[in-house]
């Protein structure tokens, strides 16, 4: 703030004449992130607020994010905070957990500053899922998943923010942000970055990936689509990928019609390298505009292409639920004292269902691919409890016992939406499937308009049938198993047992092994059979794996051995040695194809007319 300095005659005059308020406009919080100056694999981060009215304020780092439904505590990466008054005075704070620290004398506060470290450095990453963490790599790559940099005052959330990022000026920043680039004189190799953002919300719902320009544009349907590339040892390009991409894309965009929620998409598609410390789980994380997407650069390029259209469908669909339709505790978002929204059914499940049925719908996977798909989630989703109330443990995700069962709601979670589906076209004569009702809710709601957990229900059975409402108390709010058979019958789809390739070590997403983290030891589990190659080699179950022709192989790199399986070639030699019953044991023989017997679904031949129109609308409406 300005002091004003009045002179003898303008004093005067507030004798005679009213005082007139000035009002100052209300400044936006700035962050900077300095990018050029990076020192041990850290950066630099500055935020600064508005003049504070109270005496206390704390400073938070995010502990949870939405989208992970995990708590992850990014304050972890912080290090060297300070808070500085206006005189440029070190202040005193107080450090209340690893996410947040109190600043007393808030009235002085000019803005805190702190170093943050890469978490795809630190060992096992910090308990991070990639494609939520952050890379410093100094000239040549820097992901920024921004609530892993960027926090916020209490009570702030929802004032402005300008991003200020200062970068090597060869290094472009790929995001669905709209951005305004400078150049100082004195300073030609680097370039200074604003953007200007509405709330909070928003800074962390826009991740950034700054690199070596390699990015292609893809128009689908008016929307411009980002596809954004970091391939360190340059195995893929941005335009390698395109033609995939682009087909996924704008399948997607025919699949949705006329739900329309963004004319701006960004992937941001790093690829982890194998021999250096990097990212080592890969996947994706959905933004409004935008999709985070960390794989392998070691992959096949039909492996990758397969991979971004399995896992980016997946993230697009979610400009639909959460990001279109969603509750109070998602718009809302307490980032370090989270409250849950009970309908992980709708906003992980639905969007899964839809990232596999848009397939089947465009023409991209058979319909027997399909039928597998959901057959396979069928099996997988068994491993959990499949009496869990889905709204409860949604409301309870992060706490035990119901966090080990996350994983189910890309499984049980797209099943009661398929299940849903194929309900509301027998109620309907096909016409209205969950698609149908998604675009209902979309008009009903949209991404500013929140709803309370409890109305989402009863509004979906205004919006479809009564008869709905027995759907959710028996499989979604209730504990009722689905039938999930019974629900097939209604398409003329019926089950078949036969004999199938399958994988090494895996039948479908079921495995024939075990990874116990805390020993290291590889078992071959003995609760289900194995596949006719492990059985003709002689494995059993309770054995421990420990080398396959002289490698050895523990929990830390069991998935390095699936990789490896997919380049074993029939009748080549294998030697494989195991633990059993305490003695070491050497199997040898021959690499066969496995087979294993597995559960298929197929279209019943004798289906009447009313199931197969409910299967064409289910599959092709």
């Amino acid at each position: 703030m300005r002091k004003l300095i009045m002179g003898l005659a303008g004093a005067m005059m507030l004798f005679s004449c009213k005082t007139r308020q000035v009002n100052t406009p209300e400044q936006p919080i700035t962050a900077t992130i300095n990018l050029v100056d990076v020192q041990n694999d850290k950066v630099q981060v500055s935020v600064d607020p508005d003049r504070f009215t109270s005496d206390t304020t704390t400073f938070f780092i995010p502990k949870t994010v939405p989208g992970t439904y995990s708590t992850d505590n990014y304050g972890k990466f912080s290090e060297n905070f300070k808070a500085f008054d206006y005189k440029g005075r070190e202040m005193k704070f107080k450090k209340l957990d690893e996410n947040s620290w109190m600043i007393t004398h808030a009235k002085d506060l000019d803005k805190v500053t702190y170093l943050v470290n890469d978490s795809f450095d630190w060992e096992n990453e910090g308990g991070l899922y990639s494609m939520a963490g952050t890379n410093i790599l100094k000239d040549k790559n820097f992901l920024l998943n921004l609530h892993g940099f960027v926090g916020y005052f209490k009570g702030m959330k929802e004032k402005q923010y300008k991003l200020v990022i200062e970068r090597p000026s060869d290094l472009i920043p790929g995001t669905s942000l709209k951005v305004s680039t400078t150049t100082a004189d004195d300073a030609e190799n680097t370039k200074t970055d604003i953007y200007n953002i509405n709330r909070y919300f928003e800074v962390i719902d826009h991740p950034i990936m700054y690199a070596e320009p390699d990015t292609v544009h893809i128009d689908a349907q008016g929307m411009d689509v980002i596809l954004d590339v970091y391939s360190p040892n340059d195995k893929f390009s941005a335009q390698d990928l395109k033609p995939a991409v682009s087909r996924m894309i704008r399948a997607q965009k025919r699949f949705m019609g006329d739900i329309n929620t963004t004319d701006k998409y960004a992937i941001l598609l790093y690829l982890a390298e194998e021999d250096k410390p990097d990212a080592r789980n890969f996947g994706a994380l959905e933004h409004h505009t935008s999709t985070v997407v960390v794989l392998s650069e070691s992959m096949t390029k039909p492996a990758l292409e397969e991979s971004l259209t399995d896992i980016v469908s997946h993230e697009f669909f979610h400009t639909i639920t959460p990001l279109s339709i969603h509750s109070k505790e998602i718009h809302y978002f307490d980032y370090n004292d989270p409250k849950m929204s009970e309908h992980l059914w709708m906003y992980e499940g639905v969007t899964e269902y839809f990232a596999n049925l848009f397939q089947v719908n465009q023409g991209l996977i058979s319909n027997q691919e399909f039928y597998d798909r959901m057959v396979e989630k069928i099996q997988t989703s068994r491993h959990f409890d499949n009496s869990m109330s889905f709204t409860e443990m949604s409301r309870n995700i992060l706490k035990d016992p119901y966090k080990d069962n996350y994983y189910n709601v890309y499984l049980k979670g797209a099943l009661i939406g398929m299940a849903l589906d194929l309900r509301l076209r027998e109620l309907s004569g096909g016409k209205m499937g969950v698609l149908e009702l998604m675009k209902k809710l979309s008009e009903k709601y949209g991404k500013d308009k929140p709803f309370s957990d409890e109305e989402l229900i009863p509004t979906i059975v205004d919006l479809t049938y009564p008869q709905i409402q027995d759907f959710f108390d028996k499989y979604v709010t209730g504990t009722t198993p689905i039938p999930y058979y019974e629900f097939f019958a209604k398409a003329g789809l019926e089950e078949e047992m036969v004999m199938s390739e399958v994988g090494y070590f895996l039948n479908g997403q079921t495995p024939y092994v075990f990874a116990d983290r805390q020993t290291g030891d590889i078992y071959f589990r003995d609760d289900i059979e194995l596949n006719s190659f492990l059985k003709g080699l002689g494995v059993k179950g309770g054995d421990v794996l420990k080398y396959i022709n002289g490698e050895e192989y523990t929990s830390q790199n069991i998935f390095e051995l699936i990789k490896e399986t997919e380049t074993w070639t029939v009748d080549a030699p294998i030697t494989m040695t195991v633990i059993r019953d305490g003695k070491e044991i050497t199997l040898e023989g021959r690499i066969v194809t496995p087979m294993d017997k597995t559960k298929k679904l197929v279209e019943n031949q004798n289906a009447d007319g009313d199931e197969i129109e409910i299967r064409h609308a289910w599959l092709k409406g």
